[in-house]
């Protein structure tokens, strides 16, 4: 599997023609840009937290951390956790602007959520999108989130409300910042603007690492009367220290 896409071919066909691998540029022969073989090579999350998601060793486990003290969200749903070729596919859709990689793995969320559903995983009513400092908005010049919430919300017929949520101020960018630390330059990051009394809404972004800002998110949509609180996600990351 090639890994490595050339940029300068990323192009992503609506119709289903034709249709080329975005991985390794090849015929996909499916209905989305992507072959077989680089789909089964792609880091699947398996055997996972309910709550969280965390990577675990067996199935229907919690992990300490929510053992100790349950999420304000009742549950994380990914598709991989964070590991190659993923970890590069999201930071070349997020600081790159190669935005067809993130179509396509928008896509292969939708395909997973609606199996889900079919399943008997529960609809939300609203998706909102995880919303971005306005700093750092206007230097990237896109919320990756809420591109991944509008592909979403066209495949799942969901609405998704990207004025709902929004942050109340800057805060420092979270990549370099411990857990604690974390949560507390995530402190009334966030707010509501309207009621969400007794609606079931999911919470869309890129990866899930700490868990930090699903759980800042959460609280306000709680305190605004949502009745429950998801989160979907492209990836998940490990437990430090494990692959």
């Amino acid at each position: 599997m090639n890994c490595q896409p050339h940029w300068k071919r990323l192009v992503y066909k609506c119709s289903l023609i034709n249709q080329i691998c975005l991985l390794c540029d090849e015929p996909a022969e499916q209905r989305y840009p992507l072959c077989t073989a680089c789909e089964q090579e792609l880091p699947w999350l398996g055997d996972h937290c309910q709550h969280c998601a965390l990577p675990l060793p067996m199935a229907g486990l919690t992990c300490a951390q929510c053992c100790r003290r349950l999420p304000a969200f009742d549950q994380v749903i990914a598709l991989w956790h964070y590991g190659f070729p993923v970890d590069t596919l999201i930071s070349r859709f997020k600081h790159n602007r190669q935005w067809p990689l993130g179509r396509l793995m928008a896509e292969l969320l939708g395909h997973g959520l609606l199996h889900r559903f079919a399943e008997g995983l529960p609809r939300p009513d609203l998706l909102l999108s995880v919303p971005l400092a306005s700093r750092r908005l206007r230097e990237r010049g896109f919320n990756q989130a809420g591109m991944l919430g509008r592909w979403l919300s066209s495949q799942l017929r969901l609405p998704c409300d990207e004025r709902l949520l929004m942050r109340t101020r800057e805060t420092t960018a979270q990549q370099q910042l411990t857990a604690k630390a974390r949560r507390r330059n995530l402190r009334q990051a966030f707010a509501v603007t309207g009621k969400l009394t007794g609606k079931h809404v999911a919470v869309v972004d890129d990866v899930l690492t700490t868990g930090a800002t699903a759980q800042a998110i959460a609280q306000v949509l709680r305190k605004a009367g949502a009745r429950q609180v998801d989160v979907y996600c492209l990836a998940r990351t490990p437990k430090p220290g494990y692959a």
